[in-house]
């Protein structure tokens, strides 16, 4: 592109050149031209007019006196009547200029020069032209090679720009060349890498929530399971494939939410639910885990409490509040259920060191972890209580208190 540039830009300059130098130098060569003639006429005029004066006076004409008077370069002829013709200089050979006067007493004044004279100035003028054509023609060279490359520089950049996308490198690069036309495809550009980059981050955030999200409720069903597989009793399958049932559905909705938290965070799907019910099934379905450590999950406070949310988001937060206690407190894990104002408040407490002081205002920060977990699953929970209009916080450090803040069914009325 960059030769092809210069190519154009050099045709329209020599094309620009050939017709402006050619009628250059038509018409510098007629001025020329018609400058010598006149300059003949008006020297054989002038003699005329000389050698008329002294014929009047009665002064004598001879070579001598008239060879003053006329350019050395030049030949001249005077005839005069009754006496001999004068002649000043050298005739010239081959091509003339030649110009006649006649005086008042009939002498006939002849200037005769060399049109050798004008081809040399013709020919200086022609040098002089194609000189400047010369310095023309370097100039559009520099001006074309500059140009293309303030042309082509900016498009390689753009091309590198588009590689760089298209490798998996979406970072903007807001870098603008001064041309509109490239600025609006840097734009483009940047504006197509900030959205890459946003769907790339969503993607590995949902592939990070749905891995820390998933886990639990599979190892809850996978113990249903075994447990299925270890007993003949029909009673004890029938009361566990129940169970096995019940965190399938829970375990869809997890993903359900997934799915629709990663296309908008904020969306969600509030109803009125019996809050008891939730408490009690994440009590449940925890309670053989802690029975294991050798701890125990209890709850207290208030009950008969309807609170507005999403039930699979509600039971997903407690998981959470739940198995955080089991990994990082210690002691027994209490959940209390009380009321504040119009929202109904759901403490999660255990009996561990609690939540370091130098991690309290980071704790729902994701990547933010104090005993090297993977720092999700308080962001997540955090995310789902907002999507349905409540609010998750960390109430005290040691022992640790969470609070899921959620709106009763009152506020709807």
């Amino acid at each position: 592109m960059r030769r092809r540039l210069i190519n154009s830009t050099l045709a329209v300059v020599l094309v620009v050149i050939a017709v402006f130098g050619v009628s250059l130098v038509i018409i510098e060569t007629r001025t020329i031209e018609n400058s010598a003639q006149e300059s003949v006429d008006s020297e054989a005029a002038r003699l005329a007019s000389i050698v008329d004066a002294r014929l009047i006076g009665e002064e004598r004409v001879s070579p001598d006196v008239l060879r003053e008077q006329i350019d050395p370069a030049r030949y001249a002829l005077v005839e005069i009547p009754g006496r001999a013709a004068i002649e000043i200089g050298d005739r010239p050979d081959g091509n003339v200029i030649r110009a006649e006067a006649t005086g008042d007493r009939g002498e006939t004044v002849t200037v005769e020069e060399s049109r050798s004279a004008v081809t040399s100035e013709v020919t200086r003028s022609l040098v002089v032209i194609l000189a400047v054509s010369l310095l023309a023609v370097i100039a559009a060279v520099l001006l074309a090679v500059r140009q293309a490359r303030r042309l082509t520089s900016p498009l390689t950049d753009l091309a590198e720009t588009a590689e760089r996308l298209g490798s998996g490198d979406p970072r903007p690069r807001h870098r603008r060349y001064g041309v509109p036309e490239l600025d609006r495809v840097a734009d483009v550009l940047d504006a197509s890498a900030e959205r890459i980059a946003r769907m790339l981050t969503a993607e590995r955030r949902l592939q990070a929530d749905a891995s820390h999200q998933l886990r639990t409720p599979l190892t809850a069903l996978s113990m249903r399971l075994e447990e299925i597989t270890l007993t003949d009793d029909p009673e004890t399958v029938k009361e566990e494939a129940t169970i096995a049932l019940t965190q399938v559905e829970r375990l869809t909705d997890v993903v359900q939410r997934l799915l629709t938290n990663s296309r908008d965070p904020r969306t969600g799907s509030a109803v009125a639910f019996d809050l008891d019910e939730v408490v009690k099934q994440q009590i449940e379905e925890w309670r053989p885990a802690y029975r294991s450590e050798g701890r125990a999950v209890v709850r207290s406070g208030k009950q008969g409490l309807r609170a507005v949310g999403t039930p699979g988001a509600v039971a997903q937060v407690l998981a959470s509040l739940i198995e955080n206690s089991l990994m990082h407190g210690g002691g027994t894990v209490a959940l209390r259920t009380r009321v504040t104002g119009n929202q109904a408040v759901v403490e999660v407490t255990d009996e561990g060191p609690g939540v370091p002081a130098d991690l309290g205002a980071r704790v729902f920060e994701r990547t933010v972890s104090g005993r090297n977990s993977t720092g999700i699953g308080l962001a997540v929970a955090r995310d789902l209580a907002e999507a349905d209009g409540g609010r998750l916080e960390l109430l005290q450090n040691q022992p640790p208190v969470f609070a899921l803040f959620l709106g009763r069914e009152a506020d709807r009325h």
